[in-house]
């Protein structure tokens, strides 16, 4: 099983529990922001080792909850 179908698994679930909570799920502004700059200091150069695992935290979480999303809109659509 790769990351990306486990990823799948966990949205799956997620979304069945609450549809209509995981559609309008959003990051904070802070969140987002540090996100923004993590990303404008790996395009840089300039990211530390802590930074770039941090970021790809970030970008793991904005995964799962993009695919949250995607099933959760398909279940309230059916």
């Amino acid at each position: 099983m790769s990351v990306v179908e486990a990823f799948g698994n966990v949205a799956d679930i997620l979304a069945e529990m609450a549809p209509s909570k995981i559609v309008e799920m959003q990051s904070s502004k802070a969140m987002s922001k540090r996100v923004e700059d993590l990303a404008s200091k790996k395009r840089a150069g300039t990211i530390t080792n802590e930074e770039a695992i941090e970021l790809e935290r970030y970008l793991a979480l904005d995964l799962l909850i993009t695919l949250a999303k995607a099933r959760a809109k398909r279940i309230l659509a059916a």
